[in-house]
């Protein structure tokens, strides 16, 4: 039974920094799978913050400022997040892929494993 669990969250000021940590059980990972973080805030649509499966990739509203990466050895993923402004409130939720994609998907239906989440909220 696979589990992600999110920690790390919490209230913080603009421009301050957080790190957030999915850590897996009954599930192995590796740059073989894709993994990822996605937002959703009240009243907006699901985001795609950052994925890592070789490579990362970033939404252009986080590029520069978050940084997704894991640690195998704790079968641990981890989303820094810098300069963190108001926007960024919303319910962090991790992911993971059962299969291996050379691109990692988009849809949010495509992700086999999803955590509970994690609430982020920054105040100006």
């Amino acid at each position: 039974q696979v589990q992600l669990v999110e920690s790390g969250g919490g209230s913080v000021q603009s421009g301050e920094s957080l790190r957030l940590s999915c850590a897996a059980s009954g599930y192995t990972v590796s740059s073989s799978v894709c993994m990822a973080w996605f937002r959703q805030a009240p009243g907006k649509e699901r985001e795609r913050v950052a994925t890592i499966s070789s490579d990362p990739t970033y939404a252009v509203s986080v590029k520069g400022r978050f940084t997704i990466s894991r640690d195998n050895s704790k079968n641990t993923l981890y989303l820094q997040m810098n300069s963190l402004k108001p926007e960024d409130t919303a319910m962090y939720i991790c992911a993971a892929t059962r299969d291996r994609w050379s691109t990692c998907p988009t849809s949010w239906y495509n992700w086999n494993y999803r955590g509970q989440g994690i609430q982020v909220t920054v105040s100006s």
